[in-house]
């Protein structure tokens, strides 16, 4: 029996396969598509996902494929500069194409010793009190002790199940798409700057080798979402915003999108969970959906890997959704907002306008960037210290970095005063004892996914705690 079936092999999948092969679970994943995408919808990592991967020691393969920018003008496209000393070491989005992204999270995944199987569509799924039952397109069965669906928005998984996925359905639709085109730069740059003074859904922008990424609204809502759109439908909308079509040909690839707004009512049916698009959908108003299935990922894969161990302790698992579910729906919360924000009407660019006052307010410009970059996310777990819940960033210490130190997925206790103890959950956690001059803490116990789940020096108070995220002490 396989440990874990992951269904669907995108960036959310393959993340989660990796994290789950750090503590030798037996994971495969089924992807339905038997070639990577090669089109490219996600544009980049935000900070809270780069710092994930130098957590795994996987940010110098990002960094050699991605390029740095600074970050600001993601909350409605509205340019403010960066704020000042962001809680990171990391102050910067990479820039880097989706199809590269999906690329190294499978390599990663791949390299510590998942099993990938592309071409191969689930189509039913049983469960019982042992585990579930996959059946595939071409009638194979596999079983498992649990299935992750992070097959996407459309999610087979998720309908199998019957969760239901609440929301409201797109109201506006975009078109997009990469092709070449006969315009002058020069005249093509000077029209986009004039269109986006009031349509802030339009654009044109070079990917290299002659290829542009077109992006441009669509006259209304197709019926049928499946099917692509055509490339005489692109020139009439360019047409239209621009007066010109830019002599757009050789399309590589067409599609729309919506501004559709769902979330799964569950993310866990007993032995199956969802993740990443199968859990939430949202308009990509500051690219915050690649990111945010990435970041489910890295906060599952340690609890189910710890339910397979079988040293999780109760409720851990169901975390997830407590946990992940409200991060959700507030993305889904800034996505709408910066939807309206982003109306030609009148009221919402009043609102828009003041807004953009508020924003020179260098709090107000921080907490709207914090939410788009994921690194204010704070999981409650009850009062306390005001690191509790949140993740600690990177931090020098006498001998190296703490991120360096995390790269095995495990539990970790900074312990800056050498009287503490990790006794009987050595196995799970590992307890350094070292200093930094930039934390003003005796000792916080650190999750798998870099969470602060204890902050203090009371060797008693540590050993209330660490059965609560790491289970029962060994031996």
């Amino acid at each position: 029996m396989i440990d874990v079936i992951v269904a669907g092999g995108g960036p959310t999948g393959m993340m989660l396969a990796g994290e789950l092969r750090l503590h030798g679970v037996h994971v495969l994943v089924l992807e339905k598509e038997a070639e990577p995408a090669r089109y490219v919808r996600s544009l980049g990592l935000h900070v809270r996902s780069i710092e994930v991967m130098d957590q795994r020691g996987l940010l110098e393969r990002f960094l050699a494929h991605g390029k740095k920018y600074p970050v600001g003008g993601f909350f409605a496209g509205i340019t403010k500069p960066s704020p000042d000393r962001l809680d990171t070491t990391h102050p910067y989005v990479l820039g880097i194409p989706q199809t590269t992204t999906d690329r190294l999270l499978a390599e990663h995944a791949a390299e510590v010793g998942a099993g990938i199987r592309r071409g191969c569509e689930l189509v039913g799924l049983s469960q019982d009190g042992h585990g579930v039952t996959v059946e595939l397109a071409d009638g194979t069965q596999l079983r498992s002790r649990y299935l992750v669906g992070c097959d996407g928005g459309r999610s087979t998984v998720r309908k199998l199940l019957g969760v239901d996925f609440p929301g409201e359905p797109a109201r506006v639709e975009t078109l997009l798409g990469e092709m070449e085109l006969t315009e002058d730069p020069a005249a093509l740059a000077a029209i986009v700057a004039e269109v986006r003074k009031t349509q802030l859904r339009f654009g044109a922008g070079p990917l290299g080798d002659g290829v542009y990424r077109v992006v441009v609204p669509a006259e209304g809502v197709a019926e049928d979402r499946t099917v692509p759109p055509t490339l005489e439908e692109f020139k009439q909308q360019l047409r239209a915003f621009a007066g010109t079509d830019f002599g757009v040909h050789s399309p590589r690839w067409l599609s729309r999108f919506g501004d559709a707004t769902r979330l799964a009512e569950r993310y866990r049916v007993d032995r199956v969970l969802l993740a990443g698009d199968a859990a939430h959908i949202h308009p990509p108003m500051g690219g915050q959906g690649l990111n945010l299935g990435i970041q489910d990922a890295f906060n599952l894969g340690w609890k189910l890997a710890a339910e397979v161990g079988g040293w999780a302790p109760e409720g851990l698992l169901d975390s997830y959704h407590t946990e992940r579910h409200p991060v959700a729906a507030d993305v889904l919360d800034n996505t709408r907002a910066q939807g309206e924000l982003m109306s030609t009407e009148p009221g919402p660019r009043s609102v828009r306008r003041l807004l953009s006052e508020l924003m020179d307010f260098e709090e107000v410009n921080r907490y709207l960037i914090e939410k788009i970059i994921a690194i204010g996310v704070r999981y409650d777990f009850g009062g306390g210290h005001e690191l509790l819940g949140r993740r600690m960033r990177d931090v020098e210490l006498k001998r190296g970095r703490l991120y360096e130190l995390m790269h095995g997925g495990r539990g970790l206790l900074l312990d800056q005063t050498g009287r503490l103890s990790v006794a009987g959950w050595a196995e799970r956690v590992d307890h350094v004892v070292d200093v930094s001059e930039e934390l003003d803490l005796p000792a916080a116990l650190l999750r798998p996914d870099g969470h602060v789940a204890w902050v203090g020096e009371d060797q008693q108070d540590l050993l209330s705690q660490l059965p609560r995220w790491f289970g029962a002490a060994a031996g």
